[in-house]
C-alpha cells in the first residue's frame, strides 16, 4: 500500500511551509485571503483542503486525504 504525501500546491510549486510563513507575516488566516497575498490554489484546486487543515492546524505535511472542508476523508 502506498502512502500520499502532500506538502505543497504542485501547480504554483508553493510549498506549505512557504505559504504558512506568508500567513504569518500577513495575516491571512483564510484560503481566500492567503489566495490574495500569493499564487497557488488556483489551477487544479487539489491543494486547497490542505490550505485550510494548515491555516487551521500549523500542519504543513499531509499523508491522509481531506474533503473540500479540510477534514479527513
Amino acid at each position: 500500500m502506498s502512502r500520499i504525501c502532500v506538502d505543497r500546491c504542485v501547480c504554483f510549486n508553493r510549498t506549505f511551509v512557504e505559504l504558512k510563513a506568508v500567513a504569518a507575516s500577513t495575516g491571512a488566516n483564510t484560503l481566500e485571503l492567503l489566495q490574495e497575498e500569493t499564487q497557488f490554489g488556483l489551477a487544479c484546486r487539489i491543494c486547497n483542503p490542505y490550505v485550510r487543515c494548515m491555516l487551521r492546524t500549523g500542519q504543513t505535511v499531509f499523508t491522509r486525504q481531506l474533503n473540500d472542508d479540510g477534514e479527513a476523508g
